[in-house]
């Protein structure tokens, strides 16, 4: 096995064939496209950065409500200005191997998406970056040029994922069952139940027990052969 190669067990998910594979693939970005928590990156600008990242540990764990401890992360943000959101971009680290799964994909005739709890102003930017085709994220509120501390529209919650990967799979004609979603945190599990291949990628317990297939090495680039998605 070379240094950078998966040890043994660490990939559990079925073999496609290429007749099976995904023309959707859908992931969290939080931990899954990237490695950071983008709220927690943005905390740390208010100085609230270890207060906020506990309650975003609960949240991910199925501890708390995640709608109820997104307000009162995006409540900690007062005051953070504007400026933050380029500072955040540049710092994120993407997980190694996804854009070679983006790419491999786009090469499949395939569509990829994102749905995320973090925010638009961070996501949409990085996503253009990446290639990626569609994207669903929160926004946050500002005014002269700062974080008021408040949400703007829906909250990105369990139930949206799952429905933008019901609503982008329509959009492209895609049959469900030729769609996979990849995510590590408890609200991701509404959308890994509703996909033909639900994957949890290096994912918090309460995820792993309720999540047939996963990825416990922390590259995404992993899932090509086995997704059908090689050649």
């Amino acid at each position: 096995m070379s240094a950078g190669a998966p040890r043994a067990g660490a990939v559990l998910v079925p073999r496609l064939t290429s007749a099976e594979r995904p023309l959707l693939v859908v992931t969290d970005v939080d931990s899954t496209l990237i490695a950071q928590e983008v709220i927690d990156e943005l905390a740390a600008f208010a100085g609230v950065g270890d207060d906020v990242a506990r309650i975003t540990e609960r949240a991910m764990n199925g501890e708390l409500d995640f709608a109820a401890s997104l307000r009162a992360r995006v409540a900690a943000l007062a005051g953070v200005p504007r400026s933050a959101f380029a500072a955040v971009l540049d710092s994120l680290d993407v997980t190694p191997g996804a854009p070679d799964l983006i790419g491999a994909v786009h090469r499949a005739g395939g569509v990829f998406g994102v749905v995320s709890g973090g925010f638009e102003e961070v996501i949409a930017p990085l996503c253009r970056r990446l290639g990626i085709d569609h994207w669903c994220a929160n926004r946050l509120e500002v005014r002269d040029g700062t974080l008021t501390g408040r949400l703007v529209g829906e909250i990105v919650t369990a139930d949206v994922k799952a429905e933008r990967l019901g609503r982008w799979a329509r959009l492209h004609g895609i049959d469900p069952a030729r769609t996979a979603a990849i995510g590590d945190g408890a609200n991701d599990i509404a959308m890994m139940s509703a996909a033909g291949t639900g994957i949890a990628f290096c994912a918090k317990p309460a995820v792993r027990e309720r999540v047939p297939y996963r990825v416990d090495v922390r590259r995404l680039d992993v899932l090509i052969e086995p997704l059908g998605l090689s050649g």
